[in-house]
């Protein structure tokens, strides 16, 4: 039957809507195979019409069925291959550009490859905005408001914000700040943020 297992692939594919499956590289080849075969059927067909002269049977629904099977299976193996794609570029965004082995091993070599080119291309955008570069991959939700309230939990003394100004950090002191200047400091647990 013509397109099964290219349908067998993607189907496999979508069951696994929350975690990449190992690459099917036999199914994948299987594919490939009979677009092939189809393909040079029609072509033997093609050039057997074209050799004989009228006899009154026609090759033509069969090549055109035959070519049909060819471009469903085309899509199918460019479904499966984009949605694998798709779901790798998630992946860098979420654990970042050194892959977890557990993912890395359902890879096939040709998606390794596209992941580390993807990684290396997204790094160097990212340094070349502003002058110290920005990592997109902190906040992948926007903030929902510019500053926050933040309550200090150690006596820190003086801290100079960005614009100049020069604010007293001390221990249970309350301060609505930008969120830009406080990230740090809450990380450094310095800040509380208050919700």
């Amino acid at each position: 039957m013509f397109c099964e297992k290219a349908y067998t692939l993607v189907k496999d594919l979508s069951r696994c809507e929350d975690n990449l499956p190992p690459y099917n590289n036999e199914l994948v080849t299987a594919v490939n195979n009979e677009i092939k075969l189809l393909i040079e059927e029609n072509q033997e067909d093609a050039q057997t019409s074209t050799d004989e002269s009228n006899t009154g049977t026609s090759l033509v629904p069969t090549m055109k069925i035959r070519h049909a099977a060819v471009k469903r299976n085309i899509r199918c193996l460019m479904a499966y291959h984009y949605n694998r794609i798709k779901c790798l570029r998630n992946i860098r965004w979420e654990f970042g550009s050194i892959l977890p082995a557990d993912i890395k091993s359902h890879l096939s070599a040709s998606e390794i490859e596209w992941f580390s080119k993807y990684s290396r291309t997204l790094a160097g955008y990212m340094r070349s905005i502003g002058e110290e570069g920005v990592n997109l991959a902190v906040n992948l939700k926007p903030p929902k408001a510019l500053y926050v309230e933040v309550r200090c939990l150690v006596d820190y003394g003086k801290y100079e914000l960005n614009d100049g100004s020069i604010i007293l950090l001390k221990k249970d002191s309350r301060h609505y700040l930008p969120r830009s200047e406080c990230e740090e400091l809450i990380r450094q647990g310095i800040f509380q943020h208050i919700v």
